[in-house]
């Protein structure tokens, strides 16, 4: 005769399931992964324990998990043939969560935002539970390994209260049978059953299959077809993994039809071993170009995706790696904030961090022009992390690539190449920001470089004026900007005596121009009249105007330049005679304004009255007519 007892659950589980089923609708897919991946534990199970003992097989180890909808009774069956459950079992493992962090579990839950609470289910080993967010009760009938003269079926609507009895069950294994809520059918619908094992459960080790309804010459058949693809490359050897297999698993993970450029597969080792299959793109894919992508892999523990991009394994300027990492022993009882302090992923975190930047070294080093190619369209990034990674930043440094006056248009230096090629009479690394290439190569800031036959980096990306206060030096070389005011120079002592012999024309100069901090004598200029510069630590002129773009900066706020001016050059000394014979004359004010707007256009600003510019450059022109 069977008898049928009735049990409450434990306190916290009460407060668990409740929590479940009225705070997690947002993610309620998550189910189907859970009690897939439990069935997939409880045939691991059995495979190890038969090795001691074949006879627990019962002839039976066609190995799968198999989904059932019966849309005629609303019901979804997750069915295994794995260890199964005795009713001792099956009260300690569905009467209970002891084992789960209950308190903490509950705290973390009640307090984490919508998104992220599906996630600590999986976390924390409570997944069965989660059949309760679709199903209005659920049935589960399982019978233990060798016990062919019972079974046990448990049953409960998640209330507060489940039953235990006896049952009939002819196979060892177990059946979960969810009975949807009226508005879940449409888990029932095998294009979404499809949908959620490719995306939860694609690399489980077992088939997970379900009876698909076929039609060949219009006739229907019912066969069992595998769902997911069970092929986890990052689980086998790279030796074993074809070119086509990488292509087509970073196709399918990336949305990314182009072939990547670099393939990282390894198996980490130390405290925790854990699997890496990583991707360098080699364009910008679809979510890069429209958006901003998510930071980190994919998050895989024994196969079962856990998370679809776990930031905490990669910084944000690798935001462009795509990929898997798979960690067996990583625990799951433990919070979403806990599994960001956890060592064991700080540790997984440097080791990808550096596997990443090597590779692209060697890429570097071995496919350069691969590289070129990778770095115009990641470069960005790069510099990011020479901005935020001080871990890292000195190889990083050598890992960017920059036009230079020496290279081609479209040509790129690097800083050790710049150092290599340097004079030995040259102690620093000179570089010009700006707009665009032509622009700068016509600045007068490079006159005396070209003299000189130095060489000049050429920046014209917009972030690199916010990875220069980051990059002060290289290999203890400084690197010091083309139009900065401190610049070494042979004729010191001459430009001292020229300074004094040019003051009072330069005081005159000064008291009529505003934003300008000081007027002197030029060692940089060559063949130009005048240019603007800054102190060493100023904000560039580039800069200035970006952030003037960024409606960050206005008029008032714009750094006090230097004016310097080459006393060898016709115009300069033209204006110091007019000083001389007449420190009065109005010529002096108009040559001292077109001296500066020509400095301001020069460098790639715009003047402050085009109109006034225009006039003056009009009258001069109808006087020289005139003689």
């Amino acid at each position: 005769m069977s008898t049928v007892e009735k049990k409450e659950f434990k306190s916290e589980l009460k407060q668990i399931l409740n929590l479940i089923t009225h705070s997690l609708y947002s993610n309620k897919e998550v189910f189907l992964r859970e009690l897939i991946s439990n069935a997939s534990d409880a045939i691991d199970k059995i495979r190890f324990d038969s090795l001691g003992n074949e006879a627990l097989l019962e002839n039976n180890k066609e190995w799968k998990i198999k989904i059932i909808p019966d849309k005629k009774n609303n019901t979804l069956t997750i069915s295994d043939n794995g260890i199964g459950m005795s009713r001792e079992t099956i009260m300690e493992n569905l009467g209970t969560i002891a084992k789960s962090g209950t308190k903490e579990f509950l705290e973390k839950l009640k307090t984490a935002e919508a998104a992220f609470r599906p996630e600590l289910i999986g976390q924390f080993g409570v997944g069965f539970y989660s059949a309760f967010m679709v199903a209005d009760s659920v049935t589960v009938i399982s019978r233990t390994a060798g016990e062919k003269s019972s079974g046990v079926q448990w049953v409960s609507d998640g209330q507060g209260e489940y039953t235990v009895e006896p049952a009939e069950k002819e196979l060892r294994g177990t059946d979960v049978i969810l009975h949807l809520k009226e508005e879940e059918k449409d888990f029932l619908e095998e294009w979404k059953i499809r949908s959620l094992v490719k995306q939860f459960s694609d690399f489980i080790e077992h088939p997970v299959v379900m009876d698909v309804e076929k039609e060949e010459d219009k006739k229907k058949s019912v066969a069992e077809e595998t769902l997911n693809s069970r092929k986890a490359l990052w689980l086998r050897s790279k030796n074993d993994v074809t070119k086509e297999e990488y292509e087509q698993f970073y196709q399918q993970i990336s949305n990314d039809f182009n072939p990547p450029a670099k393939v990282i597969h390894y198996t980490g080792e130390g405290m925790v071993e854990f699997k890496v299959l990583l991707f360098i793109p080699s364009k910008k894919p679809f979510d890069m170009m429209f958006g901003e992508p998510k930071v980190g892999p994919k998050l895989y523990i024994r196969r079962v995706l856990i998370m679809d991009h776990c930031e905490q394994l990669l910084p944000p300027y690798m935001r462009f790696v795509k990929g898997v990492v798979d960690c067996a022993d990583l625990p799951l009882n433990v919070s979403r904030e806990m599994l960001q302090q956890n060592p064991q992923l700080e540790k997984i975190k440097n080791n990808l961090v550096k596997s990443v930047i090597k590779n692209l070294e060697e890429m570097k080093n071995n496919e350069y022009e691969q590289y070129v190619s990778f770095f115009k369209e990641f470069g960005q990034f790069i510099k990011e992390g020479v901005h935020s990674d001080w871990t890292n930043k000195e190889q990083l440094s050598e890992l960017l690539l920059f036009e230079s006056v020496k290279t081609e248009e479209g040509k790129f230096l690097s800083l050790p190449q710049y150092a290599e090629q340097m004079p030995s009479e040259q102690k620093e690394i000179y570089f010009l920001t700006g707009e665009d290439r032509e622009t700068l190569l016509h600045t007068p800031y490079l006159e005396t470089f070209k003299a000189k036959e130095w060489n000049v980096l050429l920046m014209t990306d917009p972030i690199d004026e916010f990875i220069l206060p980051y990059l002060t030096e290289y290999k203890g070389k400084k690197l010091i900007g083309a139009d900065k005011a401190e610049l070494p120079s042979d004729k010191e002592k001459e430009q001292n005596e020229a300074q004094k012999i040019f003051a009072p024309l330069f005081d005159a100069m000064k008291a009529k121009l505003d934003h300008v901090k000081e007027i002197r004598v030029s060692s940089r200029l060559k063949e130009s009249a005048s240019c603007l510069v800054n102190d060493a630590n100023a904000m560039s002129a580039n800069m200035e105007r970006i952030m003037q773009k960024l409606g960050q900066m206005d008029e008032s706020k714009k750094t006090e330049r230097i004016l310097e001016l080459n006393i060898e050059h016709p115009v300069v000394i033209a204006l110091r005679n007019i000083f001389e014979a007449d420190a009065n004359d109005k010529r002096i004010e108009i040559y001292t304004k077109l001296l500066y707007d020509q400095a301001v256009i020069a460098e790639g600003s715009k003047v402050k009255d085009p109109t006034a510019l225009s006039k003056m450059i009009n009258d001069l022109l109808l006087q020289t007519a005139s003689r």
